[in-house]
């Protein structure tokens, strides 16, 4: 028992030790008020929307046939570059070159039959001059020559279409440009009965190329032709590439009730890093202007209150919607000013205050004791208040 009251001695005297201290050493230190504040300065301000595309060829053209056949001979393969008018295929010839050569001898059967009737027609032309023969015979000999002259001219369109069908056995270039895709290999069958098989598509021109980019609904009102775009892909993604809207599609895509917008952006391709059918990121620069007088947007959100800033400053307020705050002093001075567009994290300045002037965005409070503000999360690691046992 003498043991415990020693203990409780001791543990009086600390505790008055303590409170001693602590009222000799001032209590509890002073708080210490901080402003940040930033300057009024020229800047870039600026609106983007984002979006995805894929790279495409400013112009490529599919190349098909329009008879049927076997590929006889292939001269061309991937990436290679061609000149308009260049061979590039052939489908087997036999089937057209009969085909032509009948028609042909179809006309020439037409021309005889032709030329008989017209003999034909002269004859009975002069025998009814002369009331030799009826009027009916001379109208029958006239008929008959009417329609040689018609097989004559069906014939010669039929040699015309085999020799067009020949033709299209040889398969050429219609631009100049490079291979990006065959779809067909020698001996392979093609047929056109229905519609045009593909054979092959050129890309005229890989050097300049395009951005086909879906824009949503929500975005699209500010897209217009001629606006600045930059752009990356992820085979390169610590390049960035510049563009420029040159065209926003009307028709309009519906995806899973996402409604999005055609908008095709130029994309120079002279060192050829952009490849057809790469995915870009875009981001279509919607509003931009430089040299912009603004401050930062919290500036403009930035109140100071009698609790905030403590007795050691003076309040001076004025009236307005829109106002920043400087420090004169221990004068806290309130100045309407006049904004125009923002982008967010700033809002220009077009009347009301000057270029570098410094204006107040923030209040910092120093003191080793102060507790955390009502909207501070205190971490689950920091010690909690006292408690307080009481000994039954």
């Amino acid at each position: 028992m003498k043991k415990i009251s020693k203990v409780w001695i001791l543990v009086l005297i600390l505790a008055l030790a303590a409170v001693a201290f602590w009222k000799f050493s001032g209590g509890k230190k002073e708080e210490v008020i901080n402003f940040n504040k930033e300057k009024v300065t020229e800047t870039t301000l600026q609106n983007s929307v984002t979006a995805t595309g894929t790279i495409e060829p400013v112009t490529s053209v599919t190349v098909g046939t329009q008879v049927s056949g076997i590929v006889n001979k292939l001269y061309v393969d991937y990436n290679t570059e061609v000149k308009k008018g260049q061979v590039i295929a052939e489908l087997d010839k036999t089937n057209l070159i009969s085909e032509l050569n009948n028609a042909k001898a179809n006309l020439a059967s037409a021309e005889s039959s032709r030329n008989y009737q017209k003999e034909n027609y002269s004859r009975y032309q002069t025998l009814f001059s002369k009331g030799l023969v009826s009027a009916d015979e001379f109208e029958s000999a006239k008929l008959s020559y009417t329609q040689s002259e018609a097989q004559v001219v069906q014939a010669k369109e039929s040699v015309r279409k085999a020799q067009t069908n020949l033709g299209y056995a040889t398969i050429t270039s219609p631009i100049d440009g490079v291979v990006l895709s065959k779809s067909v290999e020698e001996g392979q069958t093609v047929a056109a009965s229905f519609n045009t098989p593909e054979l092959f598509v050129i890309a005229k021109d890989l050097t300049n190329m395009q951005v086909v980019a879906n824009v949503d609904e929500a975005d699209i009102g500010g897209v217009k032709n001629g606006e600045r775009v930059t752009f990356t892909v992820d085979a390169y993604p610590d390049d960035i590439f510049q563009g420029v809207v040159t065209q926003v599609r009307q028709e309009a895509t519906t995806t899973n009730n996402v409604v999005t917008y055609e908008v095709v952006i130029s994309a120079p391709n002279g060192n050829l890093k952009l490849k057809p059918g790469l995915t870009a990121n875009v981001t279509i620069y919607t509003f931009e202007r430089t040299g912009v007088l603004s401050v930062p947007s919290k500036a403009l959100r930035f109140t100071p209150t009698k609790e905030t800033v403590g007795k050691q400053y003076r309040i001076e307020d004025c009236e307005g919607k829109n106002k920043v705050w400087t420090l004169e002093g221990n004068t806290i001075k309130a100045h309407p000013v006049k904004i125009g567009m923002t982008d967010g994290s700033h809002t220009e300045i077009l009347s009301g205050i000057g270029k570098d002037a410094e204006v107040l965005t923030e209040i910092k409070v120093m003191g080793d004791d102060m507790p955390p503000m009502p909207n501070q999360e205190q971490s689950p690691f920091a010690p909690g208040p006292p408690k307080n046992n009481k000994k039954k």
